[in-house]
């Protein structure tokens, strides 16, 4: 196995300095001076250090308009990043978007490291900035916790060397590695059309990629015709974890998707995926929604902080709600990636999703909701919170579980006919019926056979014949359940 160089995205808020901060580190850290610098942008570059005591000395950033193309990326499964830069202006400290990025890279599950830029100016106030950070949970070493903090000057150079020391020391305990024998796994992070043709960027994680391989996207082929490195260098070939340009392309792909030497099957998602998302939901389709496990998962945006404080306040007493990201302004096309990677429902409080994020929250299949009255916002998903609980609760006590087959009438006595699905049932149980997965009523095994021998026990797998008493109006298709 060999070491690939970790692969860093930075997020932030707008006008925080994150260009100037990229700018600084691609122009004092690339090798390839001779070669004019960068002459083209692709979404990413790599970068050689002067540090030679860990394992790589190299790493590549992702030059992403932030944590839109962060959240897309993961959305659709390709999770490229190994760290994330929580870029913050010293003087103006956490805004809106610092917020909704640190909502993200929390979703990511990486390690990051926040960056306090422009301390080379007198009303910056690097102490503010880290208790406006407790108050969103993340907690920077000198306040107990575990998160570094690199303080630089993205306009002088100053602390950046140190920043790109910490970023290789962090990773060094990430065990980054390939083997290059292995099928290739390149994600493409940037996708445009220029006199070249079609040239989507990507960054290969696995294996390697040389002019003349034949590879997929999903169920597209393609024949590496050329390569591009960061330098809009011509190369035969690319590895872990290098940025680079690809021709071959027959068709435009989309960001995120996977460039493998298999073909992907692409699994049409039939008619009702044009539906939309935004039609009237109730609390019994929320329950029955798929991503709702334990917990109510939800992101709220509100249209003032009045509005959103006072809902955050009557949320934090129920602790099967949790808030992925609260904040103000109209739903966009970040929260649906967001929701998506996070399985949340999204929450309008008097605003509104934009047309763009209208359209993606159909083709994510991701839910919003939008409330006016904020009475009927906290009522509803309060009861949908202590619904999910007691669905949990029940989970935890569910002995067996069967599915009603058939019917038999037999010395008009009617016997079901069931398969197990969970666990195990037991005669003498107590049963409870669930029809469209909502309880039908209660009663009692006093019979059970399997091909008219009286067992006392079924487990999963196996179908039996149920005799229940009280009888019940069974239906096939009913769930029988053994609740303990």
């Amino acid at each position: 196995m060999k070491t690939r160089p970790p692969i860093v995205t930075i997020l932030g808020h707008v006008d925080h300095g994150k260009t100037t901060l990229l700018d600084y580190i691609r122009k004092s850290s690339i090798a390839s001076k001779e070669h004019g610098g960068i002459t083209q942008k692709i979404g990413a570059y790599e970068i050689t250090t002067d540090f030679k005591e860990y394992k790589t000395n190299k790493i590549t950033f992702i030059d992403t308009p932030g944590h839109e193309a962060f959240s897309r990326l993961r959305a659709r499964g390709a999770n490229i990043a190994d760290i994330a830069l929580l870029l913050i202006d010293g003087k103006d400290s956490l805004m809106p978007q610092t917020i909704e990025s640190i909502s993200h890279i929390k979703a990511a599950s990486i390690p990051f490291i926040v960056v306090i830029n422009k301390i080379d100016l007198p009303e910056t106030n690097v102490e503010k900035v880290k208790n406006d950070l407790l108050k969103h949970e993340v907690q920077v070493e000198s306040k107990g916790g575990n998160v570094p903090v690199a303080e630089v000057s993205a306009k002088t150079g100053k602390g950046i060397k140190e920043l790109l020391e910490t970023i290789l020391f962090i990773v060094s305990d990430l065990k980054l590695e390939y083997e290059e024998s292995n099928s290739p796994q390149a994600f493409i992070i940037e996708t445009k059309k220029d006199r070249r043709g079609i040239m989507p960027s990507l960054i290969i994680k696995d294996g390697s990629i040389k002019v003349g391989d034949v590879l997929y996207c999903q169920d597209k082929k393609i024949k590496v015709r050329s390569l591009f490195n960061d330098l809009g260098l011509d190369i035969p070939r690319v590895i872990p974890s290098m940025p680079f340009e690809m021709s071959g392309f027959e068709g435009m792909p989309e960001v995120g998707a996977i460039v493998t030497d298999k073909k992907i099957e692409v699994v049409s998602k039939g008619p009702e995926a044009s539906n939309s998302t935004l039609k009237m939901i109730n609390l019994e389709d929320m329950l029955k929604m798929p991503s709702l496990e334990k917990k109510l998962s939800l992101i709220i945006k509100a249209d003032s902080n009045g509005s959103l404080e006072a809902i955050k306040l009557s949320l934090s007493k129920n602790k099967n709600v949790d808030l992925v990201l609260d904040a103000v302004g109209e739903i966009n096309k970040s929260d649906i990636f967001l929701a998506k990677t996070t399985k949340s429902i999204i929450i309008g409080f008097a605003t509104v999703p934009s047309s763009e994020a209208r359209n993606l929250a159909k083709q994510e299949k991701v839910i919003i909701k939008t409330y006016n009255i904020i009475y009927e916002l906290l009522d509803e998903l309060i009861e949908v919170a202590d619904l999910l609980k007691e669905k949990e609760e029940k989970e935890k006590n569910l002995k067996g579980e069967a599915k009603v087959l058939a019917t038999f009438i037999i010395e008009k006595e009617t016997i079901y006919g069931v398969k197990i699905t969970k666990g195990k049932i037991n005669l003498g149980d107590s049963i409870e019926v669930f029809r469209n997965e909502k309880p039908y009523g209660k009663t009692k095994l006093i019979s059970l056979k399997i091909r008219a021998k009286e067992i006392s026990e079924v487990k999963k797998g196996s179908e039996a014949g149920m005799l229940f008493s009280p009888p019940l109006d069974i239906t096939i298709g009913d769930m029988v359940k053994s609740i303990l």
